[in-house]
């Protein structure tokens, strides 16, 4: 470590950067800290059988050249003044650009995962980055400068959830080329496109509305905000391109956003944040930075505001009038009280992950139900040889199906357990849209694939036969919603069962659902821990009437987000949740005048 201040500038800044968050001597958060420590670590073992890469301050440099002396400010109070890099972004396009392969002399990193903030300029950087994916971005083996490839046709996507905002980085690097002599003498830059002048290629905006997504071999994929896709279909589908290009790039910029439950991007975060940490194996060609609050900060703290907003450290108009502006945001939403606001802030100005606000079902407590999981063995133990209710949801027989049981304990708590049932044939197409796994899930046993297109109701049939003789379940109550299932319901009554009909208006449905949530919060409810039915419950949105009734939905009525096993243990708790005198006296749910 370097012991005086001429030490200190002779350190290359993306190792100074990295020495001074390590140390304490700038503010940051933990996985800020992680990161610059992988980079330290990486340091000292470059260039070894374990890790064939080393850090090429050249590289690196180039990366700086090309942001301050071919880039200008687009907006903002340094507009049209050429762009002078913060520390931080020297640290993150240094570690990028400088980590090469020791022989090929290519980029390590094919990916880059960047959480801050907004306001940190991360179009601005996201643009200029586009640009020299077009003009400057080639590989030279180490220590050889003389020699570089370039790409011919160079691609350079900018990604975004919609036509408006991939337009952003794209109408920004637009505007960018046009203030530069020289990216304009490298590149065409007309008003609908972008190539460049002697090797062609493009670089374009590209949304899920884009034609033609899987048709390019991108060089450089930029995805923007990646906290508003609902999918992850566009980074696969980039991705896929991959292996075509000499050293292909993947930068995911994004901040936070609020549905912290299903969002591609908080899963990406949850698994970069372990992958820092240690707790999964590190991919050496993945580059990770998160800067946020840490857990226990306190957000009216002004002072932790600089750990998800690195650009706060500089001393500039433009970092004093950004702080100026997250105070009187913060002193705007908590003054109010207004949720929204709050919400907004939290993700946007300090970057912490929120639950989705659109009524969910569980929002909030997701948690809490994951905890009352326990081993399956051990659940399967609590309830053998007990009575139960079941619940069908059979819905579409070409989709997931479920079959659920509801089983209530001696000591006042409720044990629930569901399985799922989904055709072989169509899994594959249904694990790329609803972007879970259902093979995995099959051969764990949480849900059965069944042969052919469609899933057969025998297999519903065979699935409870089973559980009664293996696990001396006695069902009480087959719970059944009449749509799609009135034949199965015949068939199972001529077998000796009791089939009750469980129309599914908000008359019927809100007092269970009420229920179910309530055990939840008493931690009065037990669950085998199953993947399926916690990835169903946390997708359920709760409708509303105007009397406060409720019922659970999907999103959208054609949302991959399914419901289908919560739904069928919603109708179990429909008759599980009556005592033995309103069973007697109400054998059969009567149809709801009430509808939505």
């Amino acid at each position: 470590m370097p012991n005086s201040s001429t030490d200190w500038e002779d350190v290359h800044p993306t190792h100074r950067y990295a020495a001074e968050i390590v140390t304490g001597l700038r503010p940051s958060c933990k996985m800020e800290r992680l990161a610059c420590a992988r980079h330290l670590n990486d340091l000292r073992r470059q260039a070894t059988d374990d890790f064939p890469y080393v850090f090429d301050e050249s590289r690196a440099n180039r990366i700086f050249d090309w942001f301050e002396r071919c880039c200008r400010h687009v907006r903002g109070p340094f507009s049209g003044e050429l762009i002078e890099l913060a520390p931080f972004q020297k640290f993150d396009l240094g570690s990028i650009f400088g980590w090469v392969h020791v022989e090929s002399g290519k980029r390590r990193f094919k990916k880059a995962f960047n959480m801050r903030a907004r306001g940190n300029v991360k179009s601005t950087e996201m643009s200029g980055l586009a640009l020299y994916g077009m003009c400057g971005d080639c590989v030279y083996p180490p220590g050889n400068p003389s020699y570089k490839r370039y790409e011919d046709s160079p691609e350079v996507e900018c990604a975004a959830v919609d036509k408006g905002q991939a337009k952003r980085v794209w109408g920004d690097a637009q505007e960018m080329g046009k203030k530069s002599l020289e990216i304009l003498k490298r590149l065409r830059i007309k008003r609908t496109y972008i190539e460049h002048a002697t090797r062609g290629g493009w670089l374009r905006p590209l949304s899920k509305d884009t034609k033609n997504k899987d048709s390019g071999a991108p060089c450089i994929v930029i995805i923007d905000e990646y906290h508003a896709h609902p999918s992850s279909e566009i980074h696969d589908v980039l991705y896929s391109g991959f292996g075509k290009r000499l050293q292909s790039l993947m930068l995911i910029i994004s901040t936070a956003g609020k549905d912290a439950e299903n969002s591609p991007c908080k899963q990406e975060y949850d698994a970069r944040c372990k992958m820092l940490a240690g707790d999964i194996p590190m991919d050496e060609t993945y580059f990770v930075m998160i800067r946020e609050l840490d857990k226990g900060d306190d957000p009216h703290d002004e002072t932790v505001w600089v750990k998800a907003n690195p650009i706060l450290q500089e001393d500039n108009e433009y970092a004093q009038e950004l702080f100026r502006q997250i105070r009187a945001e913060h002193d705007d939403a908590y003054n109010t009280g207004d949720h929204a606001k709050i919400r907004e802030w939290l993700t946007k100005r300090v970057n912490l992950w929120q639950s989705d606000s659109e009524n969910k079902y569980m929002s909030g407590i997701m948690d809490r139900w994951k905890k009352l999981g326990i081993p399956r063995k051990e659940f399967l133990e609590l309830v053998r040889g007990r009575e139960c209710w079941n619940g069908e949801d059979l819905s579409k027989n070409t989709d997931l199906t479920a079959a659920g049981f509801v089983f209530k304990l001696d000591d006042g708590r409720y044990a629930v357990t569901a399985h799922g049932f989904m055709p072989e044939n169509t899994a594959t197409k249904h694990e790329h849209s609803d972007r879970v796994p259902y093979r995995a899930w099959a051969a764990d046993g949480w849900c059965k694939l069944t042969k052919g297109d469609v899933t057969d109701d025998n297999f519903i049939k065979d699935h409870i036969h089973q559980k009664e003789q293996e696990e001396g379940w006695k069902v009480k109550e087959i719970c059944y919603d009449p749509y799609g299932a009135r034949q199965f319901a015949n068939d199972m009554t001529s077998k000796g069962y009791v089939c009750v009909e469980i129309r599914q208006g908000a008359q019927t449905l809100s007092e269970p659902t009420k229920k179910f949530r309530e055990l939840v919060l008493q931690e009065r409810i037990v669950h085998d821990g199953s993947p399926l039915l916690t990835w169903c419950l946390s997708n359920a949105v709760e409708i509303i009437d105007s009397n406060g009734n409720i019922k659970l939905s999907k999103k959208h009525k054609d949302d991959s987000q399914r419901i289908d096993l919560i739904a069928a243990i919603i109708n179990a708790m429909v008759r599980a949740v009556l005592s033995p005198e309103e069973l007697d006296l109400n054998k059969h749910i009567l149809s709801d005048d009430f509808s939505f």
